[in-house]
C-alpha cells in the first residue's frame, strides 16, 4: 500500500477549491461527525491530482446507505442494494457510496452480490488504477492502494490486478480504457491492451447506448483522432463500426486529397475537432460524412478516382449508425442532413440569389459550414468557396435571410384557386420571386399570381 500526503507538485488544484468542492467536503465532514470513514474517490481524485477540475465528486465511506439516508434530509436511493445513495446538498447532487468488494458480474455489468468491506477492497474492484485513489479533502492525503499515482506519473491506463477479470465485469471498460486513453495523452499498459483486443468482440454484449455515450464523449472530450486510432488498432472500430474501419485504404484522388485515404481524411478531421466548441452533432457528422465512398468509388479511364453520390447515399447509413448508437431521432436526422449537404457549398458561386438566400438561411447552416471548413481543411486546403459562403451569408444576415412569404395559401384561395398539387409549385416560385427582389409587397404579389397563374374561373373580386 502507498499512503503518504501529497507533495507539492502532487497537490490538487486551487482551481478546483469551487463552491461544489466545498459542498462535497461537507458530506464529508458530516459523515465523519456521524463517526463514519469518508474520502473522495474515483475520477474526482484523478481529476484533482492533474490539476483538472472535476466534473463531480463522488464519496466513499464506511457507513451503510441506511444511516447515510438517515444523516442527511434529501437523499435518492439509486442503488441501495450496491450502498449507493445520492445526497442532495444544498440543492447539488453528491453520490455517496458504501465500502464494498463485488461478487460475481453475470450480465458485464452489475454484481449478483456485494459485501460491504473496507476501503482497501473497494479501491481493487474499480476499474483501472488512475481511478482507484481516495483522497481526504480536510489534509489532502492521497490513499493509493493499486498503483495509482505511479501510472498517474508515469501516463498509463492500467486495470486494477487482472484486466480480463476487471473487462469481464463490465465490458464498457474496453471503451472506458480507450478513452481516457485518449483523453489525457497516455499509454495503455501491454497486458491491458493485450486484453482490451483479445475482449473486442464481445463489446456488443452491453447496452448500444452505454457504448453510445463512450463514442460520444471519445468525439467530444478532446484527440478523438488519437481515440480513433486506438480503437482500429486494438479491434474495438471493426466491432462497434465497421463501417469506419471499411474507409481503410480506399484511394483518394491527390489533386483534392494529398493526405491519403479516406481513413487518413477521417482521422485528419477528427483531429480538428475542439472541446467544448463542437457538439455531438457536428461531432458524428464528421465521422461520418464519407461513410459511403468505399460503395460509390470508381477509377476513371485517366486514373483519376470519384465518389459520386457519396453525400446522398451517405445521409441514410449516417442515420442508421447514429440510431444504433441509440442517438436521438433529432440528433440522427440532423447528422443526416450534414452529410447529405456537407457539399452543396462548392456549388454556391453559381446558385440564384434566391437559392442562395434559402441555402444560407436554413436550420443548420452554421454546423454545415462548420463541417466543410474542417472537410476542407483536411484535403486541398482551398477554402474559397467556405469562405464565399460565409462572406455572403454575413452580407444577408445584415438584413433578413429569409423573410416571410409575401404570398400564402390563404392568398391562393381567395384569388379563385382551389388546393392541390400546383399549390406547392406556385408558392416556392413566388418565394424565389420574393428573395429575387421581383415582388416587394402584397399587392405586387397578387399581380404576379394573376399574370402567371391566371385562376380557372376568372379569380375572385380584386
Amino acid at each position: 500500500m502507498q499512503r503518504e500526503a501529497s507533495p507539492a507538485e502532487g497537490r490538487p488544484s486551487r482551481g478546483a477549491a469551487t463552491r461544489t468542492r466545498a459542498r462535497a467536503v461537507a458530506v464529508v465532514r458530516r459523515l465523519r461527525e456521524a463517526g463514519h470513514q469518508a474520502l473522495f474517490a474515483g475520477g474526482c481524485v484523478r481529476d484533482e491530482l492533474l490539476r483538472i477540475d472535476p466534473g463531480d465528486y463522488d464519496i466513499a465511506t464506511s457507513a451503510p446507505a441506511s444511516v447515510v439516508q438517515q444523516i442527511f434530509p434529501r437523499t435518492v436511493p439509486v442503488g441501495v442494494q450496491f450502498g449507493v445513495v445520492l445526497v442532495l446538498h444544498e440543492g447539488e447532487p453528491f453520490q455517496v457510496a458504501t465500502f464494498r468488494r463485488d461478487g460475481a458480474y453475470v450480465d458485464h455489468r452489475h454484481p449478483v452480490s456485494v459485501e460491504f468491506s473496507d476501503a482497501r477492497h473497494d479501491a481493487e474492484r474499480r476499474d483501472f488504477t488512475i481511478n482507484g485513489m481516495f483522497l481526504d479533502p480536510e489534509t489532502d492525503e492521497v490513499i493509493d492502494y493499486v498503483g495509482g499515482r505511479a501510472d498517474l506519473a508515469a501516463g498509463v491506463i492500467r486495470a486494477i490486478g487482472n484486466p480480463y477479470a476487471r473487462f469481464d465485469e463490465d465490458r464498457l471498460r474496453l471503451l472506458r480504457a480507450v478513452r481516457f486513453a485518449a483523453r489525457f495523452r497516455w499509454g495503455i499498459e501491454p497486458a491491458t491492451f493485450a486484453a482490451i483486443t483479445k475482449l473486442a468482440p464481445s463489446v456488443t454484449g452491453i447496452a448500444w447506448e452505454r457504448i453510445g455515450d463512450e463514442i460520444v464523449k471519445i468525439l467530444t472530450e478532446g484527440r478523438a483522432r488519437r481515440g480513433f486510432e486506438l480503437l482500429a488498432d486494438c479491434g474495438l472500430l471493426e466491432v462497434v463500426l465497421p463501417e469506419i474501419t471499411a474507409l481503410q485504404g480506399v484511394e483518394q484522388s491527390p489533386d483534392h486529397h494529398p493526405e491519403g485515404d479516406v481513413f487518413t481524411h477521417t482521422l485528419l478531421c477528427l483531429e480538428k475537432l475542439e472541446v467544448g466548441r463542437h457538439d455531438e452533432v457536428l461531432a458524428l457528422a464528421v465521422l461520418l460524412h464519407d461513410v459511403a465512398k468505399p460503395s460509390c468509388a470508381e477509377r476513371r479511364p485517366d486514373g483519376r478516382i470519384t465518389f459520386h453520390g457519396h453525400c446522398e447515399r451517405g445521409a441514410p447509413v449516417a442515420e442508421e449508425i447514429c440510431l444504433r448508437l441509440r442517438r436521438s431521432r433529432d440528433t440522427a436526422d440532423r447528422v443526416a442532413w450534414l452529410v447529405e449537404n456537407h457539399l452543396r457549398h462548392v456549388q454556391a458561386r453559381q446558385m440564384r440569389v434566391a437559392t442562395l438566400k434559402r441555402f444560407l438561411g436554413q436550420r443548420g447552416i452554421e454546423e454545415l459550414l462548420e463541417l466543410t471548413r474542417i472537410d476542407t481543411l483536411s484535403a486541398s486546403g482551398d477554402l474559397s468557396a467556405y469562405e464565399f459562403c460565409v462572406a455572403k451569408r454575413g452580407e444577408l444576415l445584415s438584413t433578413e435571410v429569409l423573410p416571410e412569404p409575401l404570398l400564402r395559401g390563404k392568398d391562393l384561395i381567395a384569388l379563385g384557386h382551389s388546393p392541390g398539387p400546383l399549390f406547392r409549385q406556385i408558392l416556392e416560385r413566388a418565394f424565389d420571386a420574393q428573395l429575387e427582389g421581383e415582388i416587394t409587397t402584397p399587392e405586387a404579389a397578387r399581380a404576379w399570381l394573376r399574370e402567371r397563374y391566371p385562376a380557372p374561373d376568372g379569380g375572385a373580386p380584386a
